[in-house]
């Protein structure tokens, strides 16, 4: 069973997708992560995942970063993007093919889904047809990786002692894909382990994939970081707040501060209503001094306004 361990120093981290502006959705994540770490003397690091070239939105990183700066969250270092860092998720790649841990996969979606034994709320569990080698006449087309039976266990900050069982939730799961493009799980677990991030604080829609990232962490002798998942933000329509939302895109310049309020107040803090109309930054400053993880819901809220 592999399970996470408390870690001591924090550095936390804020990672948002360049797909749009900065929203009320991502301007939650940012500022709990931010707190958190600054309430204990941490440090706060800033990366922009920019590695799905397809999602990449022109001049949307430059703009959430003036979002941030706008709202006094200040981040230590340079910024790290992902799309400059390909060498390291392929050397990364290589020490687990010289491990025997990943195949290479001549599976479409369409096939994976046809031969799937069942669908999870992940989406359709790969049957290891490739697992073995692939079939003659058959190219590769992505690299995935083996993995066990055993439970990875965690206990998440928020939402408390999690577990899955990889294997029936996922199967052997996709560390470079068919474009050529590094996963998610793969380049989140490089950054963050060659960052010295050891919390990782951000929205509840990734909670079911903290277990793939915590097998690759001990598949790479990567120590994990500790969890905290925030609860989602929700539109009138019931759904994650994205791009697409543009009535809850934040504010702009000085009009930032109430939306830091109101994603303290959504955060379940205590955050006194004469802030509502202060600067950015005593309202970034009361938070920090503040924030109390305990009072965080677990329920997932539309967001007023």
């Amino acid at each position: 069973m592999v399970c996470t361990q408390k870690s001591s120093q924090v550095v936390g981290r804020f990672a948002p997708s360049p797909s749009g502006p900065l929203h009320f959705g991502s301007l939650v994540a940012a500022l709990g992560s931010y707190c958190l770490a600054r309430h204990v003397g941490g440090s706060w690091l800033l990366r922009i995942e920019d590695l799905d070239t397809p999602r990449v939105v022109l001049g949307a990183a430059d703009e959430i970063l003036r979002a941030l700066e706008d709202c006094g969250l200040e981040w230590d270092g340079p910024v790290l993007y992902q799309s400059r860092r390909t060498d390291r998720y392929q050397a990364a790649l290589e020490r687990l093919q010289q491990s025997g841990l990943i195949f290479a996969c001549g599976c479409s979606r369409k096939e994976v889904l046809a031969s799937a034994p069942h669908v999870s709320e992940e989406g359709p569990i790969y049957a290891g047809v490739c697992r073995a080698g692939l079939a003659q006449g058959r190219r590769p087309r992505s690299m995935r990786i083996r993995v066990p039976q055993e439970q990875v266990c965690f206990v998440d900050g928020v939402f408390g002692a999690r577990e899955q069982r990889l294997e029936s939730v996922v199967g052997d799961f996709v560390l470079r894909r068919a474009d050529g493009l590094f996963a998610y799980q793969l380049a989140v677990v490089v950054d963050d382990a060659e960052s010295g991030v050891n919390q990782v604080v951000r929205g509840a829609d990734l909670l079911t994939s903290t277990p793939r990232q915590i097998f690759l962490q001990s598949c790479l002798g990567y120590s994990p970081p500790d969890y905290i998942h925030l609860p989602l933000a929700l539109a009138q329509d019931g759904e994650k707040i994205s791009k697409r939302h543009g009535a809850v895109a934040i504010a702009t310049g000085q009009g930032r501060a109430p939306d830091l309020w109101r994603a303290l107040r959504f955060l379940g803090q205590s955050v006194p209503e004469e802030l509502q109309n202060a600067p950015a930054v005593e309202v970034v400053a009361w938070g920090v001094k503040h924030f109390d993880l305990q009072q965080v819901p677990t329920s997932f809220r539309v967001a007023d306004g």
